[in-house]
């Protein structure tokens, strides 16, 4: 969360004149209804379920830039489809950065906690070992302006 996936997302796919599938947007779109809504209604596990067919049809689509969602990286499903489909790129930032990025955006039902430092490192500490698995570059964008950071994976990218 608040690592920049979104943002970055869309200026590479306006770099590369590839569409781009922000995987939360088109939940939200198919839905009819916000995240915090299906995490009220579905649960937790309801939402990861959507997410799960939605990255399976999306990365079906080539060429294509898409940003998932922080928690993606949980299911098996998901990283298989996402590593044996295309390159994984993992936006790396620190417990402080996402605090900073995400400190009024109340569209992050995992964040509306009594601690957010807390749950961001819980999180952390499950989700990075498997973002280091699955991924082909890992970028860190602590304090970085996201034109910056798309210019280093389009580097990157062309090696």
């Amino acid at each position: 969360m608040g690592a920049g996936k979104s943002t970055i997302g869309l200026l590479l796919s306006k770099e590369l004149n590839s569409p781009f599938y922000d995987i939360d947007k088109v939940i939200e779109e198919r839905a009819g209804a916000n995240i915090p809504w299906i995490f009220d209604i579905e649960g937790e596990q309801g939402f990861r379920l959507r997410e799960e067919q939605t990255i399976e049809e999306i990365t079906q689509i080539t060429p294509a830039i898409v940003a998932t969602g922080g928690g993606a990286v949980i299911s098996a499903v998901n990283r298989a489809n996402l590593s044996s489909r295309g390159m994984v790129i993992y936006l790396k930032t620190t417990v402080e950065q996402q605090l900073e990025r995400t400190a009024k955006d109340k569209n992050r039902p995992l964040l509306q906690a009594d601690s957010p430092r807390k749950v961001l490192t819980a999180l952390m500490s499950q989700r990075e070992p498997l973002y280091n698995q699955i991924s082909d570059i890992t970028i860190f964008t602590d304090k970085r302006h996201p034109r910056a950071v798309a210019a280093e994976i389009l580097k990157k990218l062309q090696q």
